[in-house]
């Protein structure tokens, strides 16, 4: 039998399978810094996803140091995510128009991962299956992400086995508030800071990328625009825009929005 051979830092990372996946579709000189960053994204996004199950799971079996110990590393990949948009825009955007055709009808609104994070989060839409009608796996995964408890679902339970009232939303955002002003649940204040932490991040996320692709494209349609259609039905028609309008919708979405409006109703 042939001795195995040994475990090098390439065949450990699979770095040779990694460096073959960054194919152009033409000969654009920044069509592969566009792949790179995406498939970077994608990465980052598979990661965030393996670290919000094992956070659901925390607050679950009620290990809040270990829940906001791993929300303090989702904050770190979320910023790096953002920071990434720094590198899509040292492409001019006539550098993009180069290419930019050639990825019609492919976009981001179809990012699978993506959905994920957010129906994972907190923000469930099934509306978005829809944008994998011919991907029957991706669909699946979606529908499997929409019966599961979130990562909220996991935090409004907690506050129930503390025995804290969580019976509707005006009783969430009222132990909220406890939480807050209360020193002997300060834990669970630990952890309403690190989930308020996370929302505002991905909201920042948002806002640049609203930026990025104005700054790119304008207001022109997005390389998805009939995917867009699709799910948003009558919604697409009033925006008039699958791009940077439709982005600009999703300003306002939180995953934990009754962590805000406690805020509103706190006092001294």
């Amino acid at each position: 039998m042939k001795d195995a051979e040994p475990l090098t830092y390439d065949r450990y990372l699979k770095v040779a399978d990694l460096l073959g996946l960054q194919r152009r579709l033409t000969d654009a000189h920044d069509e592969l810094q566009f792949i790179v960053v995406h498939q970077v994204f994608e990465l980052w996004f598979r990661l965030l996803l393996f670290e919000l199950e094992s956070i659901r799971a925390a607050i679950t079996r009620s290990d809040l140091p270990g829940a906001v110990h791993l929300l303090g590393r989702a904050h770190e990949i979320v910023r790096n995510l953002t920071a990434a948009f720094d590198v899509i825009e040292t492409m001019r955007p006539y550098d993009f128009l180069e290419f930019r055709a050639g990825l019609k009808p492919a976009s981001g609104f179809q990012s699978r991962q993506f959905r994920e994070i957010e129906f994972v989060s907190g923000a469930k839409d099934q509306h978005y299956i829809h944008t994998f009608a011919d991907e029957p796996d991706s669909a699946e995964a979606l529908r499997t992400r929409l019966a599961e408890p979130t990562v909220w679902d996991a935090f409004v339970r907690l506050l129930g086995a503390r025995g804290l009232q969580v019976a509707n939303d005006t009783e969430v955002v009222q132990t909220v508030i406890r939480v807050q002003k209360d020193p002997g649940l300060a834990d669970l204040n630990q952890l309403v800071e690190a989930m308020i932490e996370y929302d505002l991040l991905w909201s920042l996320w948002r806002q640049r990328h609203v930026l990025m692709v104005e700054r790119m494209i304008g207001s022109r349609p997005g390389t998805g625009q009939k995917t867009v259609a699709h799910v948003l039905g009558e919604g697409y028609e009033a925006m008039g825009s699958g791009g940077v309008e439709y982005l600009r919708s999703t300003l306002a979405k939180r995953f934990f929005p009754l962590l805000w409006e406690a805020r509103t109703f706190l006092e001294r």
